[in-house]
């Protein structure tokens, strides 16, 4: 009896440090939500670029990313170097299988969770440490950007500490190299009409399966951004390309001042967690424009300290992309006539753009 005490206690230490490190990584990551990746593309630093659409004589017409979206360095989109590197890795191998895109985001949601886009080494796998690691893991003889486990079959710790093989792994399918056992997410029946993250769950079998549907937003974006699906929308007619003037006739001083610091972040990155100055995520910017104004917002949800209303006036927030009761996943700052201004997506930045990009929008008056 005494045995069978101490190892369930040690299950239950385990369960504990590996839900506190689970909760841990998603701070890291996911402290500001994180818009769709709506299809958008940005030239130069010229704030007047920073518009939802351009004109097709006017400047940047092709399908491109951003500069600064496009770096390999990953910095301007709030991933390393070696993060990039991983999510490419998994993208490259999805697309020379021909998976579904559905299958890069949730093989990017997955190592999300796993490794956050990371290839590990593991401290009780000596041997792991002899290839190129970005960290140390300790769960039992997980290894690499997958957490895939050599005792259960996935393959050597050499082919494990490689991107490309935990790629292929994960896929499965006929060309991958486990055929069937253990299976990959190819070898799923009906993994296609699962959600994103219960297929995840259905390749990895966590002990928290519930994790990996967080990431979908994430995993996301940055598939969108690494297979360069951005494009340029073209202005109507009568469009001119350049965000029109907003008129600040009858509002308050404090909205004004909004306006104002909200105009001045045009052209900003978008970083995930960020809260620098043009280096911020969704509620990273607004939280830095109600600060210049004298008000402190929370990090995340600043609409819990608003009310809701059908009548917003400019520099109130909409929130955007529901994700359960009284929840969404993306906010910004009202502009007017359909419009807003938000740090959108890691292609697209910060920018004045359409209200309609984006489902489910809500506003939030915090100012009365």
């Amino acid at each position: 009896m005494p045995h069978a005490a101490l190892a369930l206690a040690l299950v239950r230490r385990r369960t504990l440090v590996r839900a506190v490190t689970a909760v841990s990584l998603v701070i890291v990551l996911s402290l500001g939500v994180v818009a769709s990746a709506v299809a958008l593309a940005l030239a130069g630093d010229n704030p007047e670029s920073h518009v939802g659409c351009v004109s097709s004589s006017g400047g940047v017409t092709q399908s491109v990313l951003a500069d600064r979206g496009s770096r390999p360095d990953g910095q301007a989109v709030g991933l390393s170097a070696g993060q990039i590197a991983v999510a490419q890795g998994y993208i490259s191998v999805g697309k020379q299988l021909g998976v579904p895109r559905e299958a890069m985001v949730i093989a990017i949601m997955m190592s999300l969770q796993e490794s956050t886009l990371r290839m590990l080494a593991n401290a009780n796998v000596p041997a792991s440490y002899q290839f190129p690691h970005d960290g140390v893991g300790s769960d039992h003889d997980s290894v690499g950007s997958a957490q895939q486990r050599p005792a259960a079959g996935w393959g050597t710790v050499a082919e494990l500490m490689d991107v490309s093989y935990n790629a292929r792994a994960f896929y499965g399918g006929p060309s991958g190299p486990n055929q069937g056992s253990p299976r990959g997410l190819l070898d799923v029946p009906g993994w296609s009409a699962m959600s994103k993250g219960q297929a995840a769950q259905a390749v990895q079998v966590s002990a928290f399966p519930e994790l990996y549907a967080r990431w979908e937003p994430q995993a996301t974006a940055i598939v969108d951004l690494l297979e360069g699906v951005t494009t340029v929308p073209k202005c109507s007619a009568g469009e001119s390309g350049r965000p029109e003037p907003i008129a600040v006739e009858g509002l308050s001083q404090v909205r004004q001042d909004i306006l104002r610091f909200t105009q001045a972040g045009l052209g900003g990155a978008y970083v995930w967690g960020g809260t620098a100055y043009k280096a911020w995520d969704c509620s990273g910017f607004v939280q830095w424009i109600y600060r210049q104004v004298g008000i402190e917002l929370p990090r995340v949800e600043q609409w819990r300290v608003g009310r809701m209303t059908d009548t917003p006036q400019i520099g109130d927030l909409v929130v955007q992309n529901p994700q359960g009761p009284y929840n969404w996943g993306h906010v910004g700052i009202y502009a007017g006539d359909g419009m807003m201004y938000s740090a959108l997506n890691p292609s697209a930045g910060t920018l004045l753009h359409p209200i309609e990009w984006n489902p489910g929008s809500a506003y939030f008056d915090l100012l009365t």
